[in-house]
């Protein structure tokens, strides 16, 4: 029992360990955590000391997590979750009321349903009422008020001041390989519906005069235009975390899509504790897992 005693695990050491796995690197976390690239070291290694062990390997390329450093990953993770759930239910005063969110359905299905369950366990006082709709339709409900807050997706040069931006991705033309495209006339376009902004912005904006879309296969939802770029229909405008399997970037006769952001953003005017708090919750526990995690 003594040995286990003065062998501890330091909650701000387990978060640098944390921080240097999800920000990429010593430096990142440092800048995460606020402090000095030469603090958060001392603090992983007052960690290796105290363990008895080596966490992080020092490479010429940058640390590398031993196979100790990465089972403590796991409980790291595990501990700092507690850890701050615990200081939320203790020092925040009681919440109460109603709140009309809006979430698209690749935060809806990503850690934010976890971050939601969290926060009506700590404030079951606090009604929460999820809508799940497209970014254009949830942002037309924030203007006419329907909705205290949203998380939606926007253009990188649209996010506004006061949004809180939770992750930037870059959006991409694609295709199958077996896709053939024409060397001159229309070519196949596999949209989202009217209420997408990518549809707009292919078909207003993205357009010049030597490239027609011609829309052959119109869908809502992300999953059905990934099954259609796969099954070689069209080219597409799909982000990141979507291209995958066979799927190639197209770079040639089409305009390059501007960069996409996922952002909290608030009807105007709207101010109450309970929606503050929910927004604090997000932004810190995204920022400490180093992104958000998105449906695939």
């Amino acid at each position: 029992m003594n040995e286990l005693t003065n062998r501890r695990l330091e909650i701000d050491a387990l978060r640098a360990l944390w921080a240097i796995r999800h920000h990429g690197g010593v430096t990142r976390a440092a800048r995460a955590l606020g402090l000095s690239q030469s603090a958060v070291s001392h603090k992983i290694k007052r960690l290796e000391t105290s363990l008895d062990c080596e966490l992080l390997g020092r490479t010429s390329g940058g640390p590398t997590f031993t196979a100790a450093g990465e089972d403590l990953l796991d409980y790291a993770g595990r501990i700092l979750g507690i850890h701050d759930e615990a200081l939320l239910s203790l020092s925040k005063t009681p919440l109460a009321g109603r709140l009309a969110l809006g979430l698209t359905e690749d935060t809806a299905c990503s850690d934010l349903a976890r971050i939601l369950g969290r926060f009506r366990h700590l404030h079951p006082n606090v009604s929460v009422r999820t809508k799940v709709r497209m970014s254009l339709v949830l942002r037309a409900m924030l203007d006419r008020k329907e909705l205290d807050a949203a998380i939606v997706q926007v253009f990188a040069h649209e996010v506004r001041p006061t949004d809180v931006v939770l992750l930037r991705e870059n959006l991409h033309w694609v295709r199958h390989p077996d896709l053939v495209l024409p060397e001159c006339g229309p070519m196949p376009f596999l949209s989202f519906d009217d209420d997408c902004f990518y549809r707009q912005w292919a078909l207003d904006i993205g357009q010049d005069d030597e490239v027609v879309l011609e829309t052959v296969f119109e869908c809502s939802s992300a999953a059905g235009i990934v099954s259609a770029v796969n099954a070689a229909m069209g080219v597409a405008l799909l982000s990141d975390r979507h291209i995958r399997g066979e799927m190639v970037v197209v770079n040639s006769r089409l305009p390059s899509p501007p960069s996409l952001a996922y952002v909290i953003r608030r009807a105007r005017g709207t101010r109450n504790p309970a929606l503050d708090t929910l927004i604090v919750q997000m932004e810190k526990e995204i920022n400490r897992h180093g992104g958000l995690t998105l449906a695939s």
